[in-house]
């Protein structure tokens, strides 16, 4: 259990936390020239081996640090307000803490997207004092199966851990669909999040071919008691999420390669990590050239798009400059893979 004087502390950082989130949706307001979002590989490799992810392998070695760091000075040097770590497992990277250090030295947000397995009280520590802000874990059933071992009996102690010694804000994100057996186990994870007082999201996973599937009675009827039960917070716009749940297409400005970048780990610059090779620019040659093109470039795959983090990257320009350039060959939607839709 936490101490009062940790509570305390973590309010304290929570305030700071959020007045830096304020004034990057200001920023963003005032000008579209710089990106909102950057996901940013520090290693292709995982831990594990979740059937549904295309995203990891078991071989990659970490990106070097002094090239980590270029990025990161590349990115702040493009303006972005929050860059993220994605994989592979970010965790695996030798020197994350002095990466995450590296983020906020040049004053944007922090964040990571872990499977969780390699945290500790000590390692959750570690973590503070480097600066995270953000972390996501996502949870895909109550017990470890073919299908993948982000189970909650397996993380429900690392996630106790967060709750006594996290500073910085915690998301678990639970799933339906994507071969996930046991619907209903999207509740128990999600009311396990709530209890310990993280934020909890509901993603859907695509079928095999990557294609919009509608949710059945029964998952729609967990899908919407999962997103009741997330928390408020600054992202909380979410039109979108009942036409993913019900199949249907969404009509909306896509402003990958804008507002959200994904840079793989050799280094180059992609509208998100389902469109991989699109445009596939490296970063050192990406400009304010390159953002104010793409943000009027229409996407191919942003009917069926499911990427969460593009949508709300997008949001805060829904309203703003039509897109005029057609979309570049062989950026379809079918090309999309088995991807996870954050719903808060």
């Amino acid at each position: 259990m936490p101490t009062s004087g940790f509570r305390f502390r973590r309010s304290l950082v929570a305030v700071r936390r959020n007045t830096r989130e304020w004034l990057m949706l200001a920023k963003g307001l005032r000008s579209t020239d710089h990106p909102v979002l950057a996901h940013i590989v520090p290693t292709r490799r995982c831990n594990l081996s979740c059937t549904y992810c295309n995203e990891f392998d078991d071989f990659s070695k970490p990106v070097l640090v002094a090239e980590m760091v270029r990025r990161i000075d590349l990115l702040a040097d493009l303006g972005t307000s929050i860059i993220s770590f994605s994989g592979g497992e970010p965790l695996l990277h030798p020197a994350l803490d002095e990466l995450i250090v590296s983020i906020r030295r040049r004053g944007a947000l922090a964040g990571m997207i872990t499977n969780g397995y390699l945290l500790t009280a000590d390692r959750i520590r570690r973590l503070n004092r480097a600066g995270l802000e953000h972390m996501q874990i996502s949870i895909d059933n109550v017990k470890p199966d073919d299908v993948s071992k982000k189970s909650l009996k397996v993380l429900d102690k690392k996630l106790q851990l967060l709750a006594e010694h996290a500073e910085f804000h915690v998301n678990i994100n639970s799933v339906v669909r994507g071969g996930i057996h046991n619907p209903n186990d999207a509740i128990q994870v999600a009311k396990r999040a709530v209890e310990l007082g993280f934020t909890s999201t509901v993603g859907i996973i695509h079928d095999s071919d990557g294609q919009l599937q509608p949710l059945s009675e029964e998952e729609q009827t967990i899908f919407l008691k999962v997103r009741d039960m997330g928390k408020k917070n600054y992202a909380r716009m979410n039109y979108f999420q009942d036409n993913i749940a019900a199949g249907r297409e969404n009509n909306w400005k896509c402003r990958a390669g804008a507002r959200y970048l994904y840079i793989c780990e050799d280094g180059l610059v992609h509208y998100c990590s389902q469109q991989r090779g699109y445009p596939a620019t490296p970063l050192d040659q990406y400009t304010v050239d390159d953002i104010r093109r793409e943000f009027v470039t229409q996407k191919g795959c942003a009917p069926r798009c499911t990427v969460a983090c593009v949508h709300y990257t997008s949001y805060m320009d829904f309203w703003r400059a039509p897109q005029t350039i057609p979309a570049p060959a062989g950026a379809q939607p079918e090309k999309q893979k088995l991807v996870q839709l954050q719903i808060r």
